[in-house]
C-alpha cells in the first residue's frame, strides 16, 4: 500500500470529503428529518412524525414494516460508521477508502499489542459499516421510502488529540470517551447450558467486571492522555473489548429482524448483511482475548480499570478461556432438542428497542439531544412493529 505524505493526505482528504458531501446531499433528498429540524432541537412533534411516515410509503413498493426493518439498521450502521471512523483516524489505516485523520503512533502501537494487524482490521471494519448504511439507504430510496438521516445530530466533540480529522471535531454522532461496557457476551458464547432466549433471567458473568462500572475512554481525548504508557494500553484494551461488544449486537440484530420481513428481497438483505457482523464479532472477540492484563487509573476522572488474565484464577475454565472463539453449543428453541451452536439471542420481540437501550446504556450517546433519542426511538418502534405480510 502506498504511503502518502502530509500534503498528499490533505489533498486526498479534501477530495474525499467533497465526494462524500455530494453523495450525502443526493442521499438525503428524501430525508426523514427534512429541513424542519434544527441542530439540537429538543423534541419531535407527533404530527411531524405521522405525516412524514404516511408520505414515506405513498409511492413506495415496500410495506411500512419492511421499510422500518431496513431503516432502523441503516441508522445503527450510520452510528457504527461514525465511531469506527474515529477509531480509524487514530489507530487504523487512512487511505482513499477510509480517509481522514493521521493516526496517533502511541495509540496505534498499543492496539498492535492485541494483534499486529489491528490497523488493517479497524480500517476494513470501518469500510464495511460505511457500505452497509450507504446500501441500506440507497435501497430505501430506490423503493420510494425515506432513508435514515442523522446529520442533524452530528454535534458531539469527540477527541481533540493531534491525529484526528480536525474537520470533524465537534461533528461526531457517538461518544467513545465515557463508555460503560457489558462484556457478558464473552461468557454467553462459551456457556453450553444457557441461552438468553430460553433463560432471560440468567446473569452471564462479565469478562472484565471493571468495564461495567464507571465511564472509560477508548480513545485519547487530548494529547494529555498520551503521557502514561500504562494508560495508553488501558485505552487500547478498552477499545479491544468495545469492538466485539458492538459487533455481537449486530450479530443478533439482523437475524432477529429478518424473522419479521415480508419481502423475500428484504429478507435477503438482512440475512446477507448480518453474517458480516458475525465475522466482525469473531475477529474482535479473538483480539480482545489478547489484551494484556493490567490495572490503570484514568488521570482525568480517577476511574480505575483492571483487565484480568482470563485464563487464570479466579477466572479460567471454559467460560473464560481466550482461545474458545467458536460459539459453544447451547439449548435452542426447546430443551427437549439437542444443543446447537448458534447466534444468541435471536428472539425477535422488542429486539430493536433492546438494541437501542443496550447502546444507550453503554454511554455511546452521552451528550446527544432529546431529539436524537426521539428519532431513534421512533425508528426502533417502527422496526419492532413490523409483522410478516403487513
Amino acid at each position: 500500500m502506498k504511503t502518502m505524505n502530509s500534503s498528499e493526505k490533505q489533498r486526498s482528504n479534501s477530495h474525499q470529503n467533497e465526494e462524500k458531501t455530494a453523495a450525502r446531499r443526493a442521499l438525503s433528498r428524501r430525508s426523514f428529518l427534512g429541513k424542519s429540524f434544527a441542530i439540537g432541537a429538543g423534541t419531535l412533534s407527533g404530527g411531524l412524525l405521522l405525516s412524514q411516515r404516511a408520505s414515506a410509503f405513498a409511492s413506495g413498493t415496500l410495506t411500512p414494516g419492511d421499510a422500518g426493518l431496513l431503516r432502523f439498521p441503516a441508522a445503527l450502521e450510520i452510528l457504527e460508521a461514525d465511531f469506527w471512523i474515529q477509531y480509524n483516524e487514530l489507530g487504523g489505516i487512512q487511505d482513499g477508502e477510509v480517509p481522514g485523520g493521521f493516526g496517533i503512533n502511541e495509540y496505534t502501537k498499543a492496539l498492535a499489542v492485541l494483534d499486529s494487524d489491528m490497523a488493517q482490521y479497524i480500517h476494513d471494519n470501518t469500510d464495511d459499516e460505511i457500505t452497509h448504511h450507504q446500501f441500506l439507504n440507497a435501497y430505501l430510496i430506490s423503493k420510494g421510502a425515506d432513508p435514515a438521516n442523522l446529520d442533524a445530530f452530528r454535534t458531539l466533540m469527540g477527541s481533540t488529540a493531534t491525529g484526528v480529522n480536525p474537520d470533524l471535531i465537534g461533528k461526531r454522532l457517538t461518544n467513545l470517551t465515557q463508555l460503560t461496557l457489558d462484556t457478558s457476551w464473552w461468557t454467553r458464547y462459551r456457556d453450553d447450558s444457557h441461552n438468553p432466549d430460553l433463560d432471560p433471567s440468567f446473569v452471564f458473568p462479565q469478562a472484565v467486571p471493571s468495564l461495567a462500572v464507571g465511564q472509560h475512554t477508548a480513545i485519547p481525548r487530548t494529547d494529555g492522555d498520551l503521557k502514561k504508557k500504562n494508560f495508553i494500553q488501558a485505552m487500547a484494551n478498552t477499545a479491544g473489548f468495545h469492538f466485539p461488544t458492538i459487533e455481537q449486537g449486530g450479530n443478533s440484530l439482523y437475524p432477529s429482524l429478518a424473522q419479521r420481513a415480508t419481502s423475500v428481497e428484504v429478507l435477503r438483505i438482512l440475512i446477507s448483511i448480518g453474517p458480516t457482523e458475525t465475522m466482525h464479532f469473531q475477529t474482535w472477540s479473538d483480539k480482545a482475548g489478547n489484551a494484556p492484563p493490567l490495572t490503570a487509573v484514568d488521570p482525568v476522572t480517577g476511574v480505575s480499570v483492571t483487565f484480568p488474565d482470563l485464563n487464570s484464577p479466579p477466572f479460567g475454565g471454559e467460560e473464560f478461556q481466550t482461545n474458545l472463539i467458536m460459539p459453544e453449543p447451547c439449548p435452542f428453541l426447546s430443551r427437549s432438542l439437542p444443543g446447537c451452536s448458534i447466534i444468541r439471542p435471536t428472539k425477535t420481540d422488542g429486539v430493536a428497542m433492546g438494541a437501542l437501550k443496550f447502546l444507550t446504556d453503554m454511554g455511546l450517546f452521552i451528550g446527544q439531544s432529546s431529539a436524537f433519542f426521539a428519532y431513534m426511538t421512533q425508528l426502533a418502534q417502527d422496526a419492532d412493529a413490523a409483522v410478516r405480510g403487513c
